[in-house]
């Protein structure tokens, strides 16, 4: 309920010495404002000529009128306030965390770590587990981990791809359970173990000591070829893509040597 005082004056007799303000109480019920402004009308009726002017009828529908134009630009005003707050709340960047010591993340029922080459992760389960009561489900983009009829421990998408056929699960001591899975892309870090997870903050992840003699051939090839693109930019000298590009055109030309390129287009 709300109670409304206030005053009207007769607008017919504003000029006059000897108009004098009336005062009107009422109670607004919210399920019933028709009510309200029953009464409110009735008051004015009763001390004033308002309602016998020809035009009473369209002054009150243009006061209705402005009023609801009003309402509603302040509705959707207050919409597009809200939405912009909930869009500046998804843009807000989530806190990156300290990795631990394995350069990943421990979590309540599960740990993770990773190096270059390979994700860890480890789980605690109760002693006596079984390899009979364990669920492990390695794809190339998705990891399912947990108990048989029980709740998965971890299950999600990866936050990037691994290797299904290269990746291995064990039951240490009946306790814990190991799982190391070989990733695609040998040459960056995880920010998380699954998409939507808690990140870390990569630059604080610390690689192995390693020569490149300890790398696979297909890792240590990838990491020579980023040491010499480097060392050739640092240099002002071309990359390994730009000398292949040059030994392909050298090619063609020796193949075509009639061939006038300098009106063809380069793709």
């Amino acid at each position: 309920m709300a109670i409304l005082s206030g005053y009207i004056e007769d607008e017919d007799n504003k000029q006059s010495s000897t108009s004098s303000a009336l005062s009107f109480n009422a109670v607004l019920d919210p399920s019933n404002p028709l009510g309200f402004l029953e009464s409110a009308f009735n008051f004015v009726s009763e001390n004033s000529d308002m309602f016998n002017t020809d035009s009473v009828e369209k002054k009150i529908s243009s006061l209705v009128k402005n009023i609801k134009e009003r309402t509603m630009k302040e509705e959707a005003a207050k919409k597009e306030h809200e939405t912009k707050e909930k869009e500046e709340i998804k843009e807000k960047p989530k806190p990156k965390l300290n990795p631990n010591k394995d350069n990943g993340l421990d979590m309540d029922n599960h740990s993770w770590g990773q190096n270059l080459q390979e994700v860890t992760v480890t789980v605690p389960v109760p002693l006596g587990t079984k390899s009979r009561d364990v669920v492990c489900d390695v794809k190339k983009d998705y990891l399912k981990v947990g108990l048989k009829g029980q709740t998965p421990i971890v299950d999600g998408q990866l936050f990037e791809t691994v290797k299904p056929n290269d990746s291995y699960w064990s039951l240490e001591d009946q306790k814990v359970l190991s799982l190391l899975m070989t990733k695609c892309d040998k040459i960056s870090w995880w920010k998380s173990l699954l998409k939507g997870g808690p990140e870390i903050d990569t630059q604080k992840a610390e690689p192995e000591k390693s020569k490149l003699s300890d790398l696979d051939m297909e890792t240590r090839s990838t990491v020579e070829k980023m040491m010499f693109d480097q060392r050739q930019k640092k240099l002002g000298l071309p990359t390994s893509q730009e000398i292949e590009n040059q030994n392909m055109l050298k090619q063609f030309m020796a193949q075509n040597p009639n061939f006038d390129i300098t009106n063809a287009k380069m793709f």
